[in-house]
């Protein structure tokens, strides 16, 4: 993967209830948009990440069962200068800037000091029977919000070849913004590409654009899509004092 984007600064199941389920009630505020970003266009200068909307939406759905067989990943999104901890007895958990879920057995691809540095990837999961079947988070700094939902995914594309190749020959791509329970707002897409599904998460926090990919070929994805969707909403940012804390709260 290159993701020469970051290069300038260093770029959903739930535990079963045993209740009926109830019929979920239609959010007017939530409205889906479907588009095909115009790759040609993607060559003009990237679009400034402004003031993030403030359309109001509906919480992230975030479910962290602890009787799943998944366990909970927490990533400190450091500098390339601050790679491998900060040093004492500091605990990765308390340093977390993010969370997301990883399915027991998938395996952990160790980032370089120089990867990280280049293209901002901070951490990477992967199915070992097939590796491309992978979950992975690259983040920028020095960014204060997000564009609009379009603009951003473009500027996702345009620095990721295999991104803008799956966009080009997709047979739908979605888009919605949600905020969570804090009105921190996210972008969500998913990309029905040829041979391959994406589910990509973006939000910004900290001075911070984090950016959550979960991807899989065709086939795996219809064997697994529950279980790949459960990852893509388990992402969400979180402070670092309140990283011991649950993460559903």
């Amino acid at each position: 993967m290159s993701i020469t984007f970051f290069s300038a600064a260093a770029a959903l199941s739930s535990a079963a209830s045993s209740s009926p389920p109830s019929t979920p009630k239609p959010n007017p505020h939530q409205k889906p948009l479907t588009y095909k970003p115009q790759l040609p266009q993607l060559a003009a200068s990237l679009i400034p990440l402004a003031a993030a909307a403030s359309i109001a939406l509906s919480p992230l759905p975030l479910s962290l069962a602890s009787d799943s067989p998944f366990h909970i990943y927490y990533g400190t999104a450091a500098s390339a200068a601050n790679y491998g901890g900060y040093g004492g007895n500091a605990s990765k958990q308390d340093t977390a800037e993010y969370i997301y879920e990883v399915p027991d057995g998938w395996k952990e691809r160790l980032v370089s000091k120089v990867e990280k540095g280049t293209n901002g990837t901070d951490s990477e999961f992967f199915n070992p029977r097939k590796r491309s079947e992978r979950e992975y988070l690259t983040f920028l700094s020095d960014i204060r919000g997000l564009a609009p939902v379009d603009a951003v995914l473009n500027n996702l594309a345009l620095s990721d070849v295999a991104l803008q190749d799956q966009i080009a020959g997709a047979d739908s791509v979605r888009s919605e913004e949600r905020r969570d329970g804090n009105g921190q707002i996210y972008y969500a897409y998913e990309i029905d590409g040829v041979g391959q599904h994406s589910l990509i998460t973006v939000t910004c926090k900290r001075n911070k654009l984090y950016a959550h990919f979960v991807s899989a070929p065709a086939a795996e994805w219809s064997r697994d899509e529950i279980m790949l969707r459960r990852l893509h909403e388990s992402f969400k940012t979180i402070d670092p004092q309140a990283s011991s804390s649950s993460p559903s709260s």
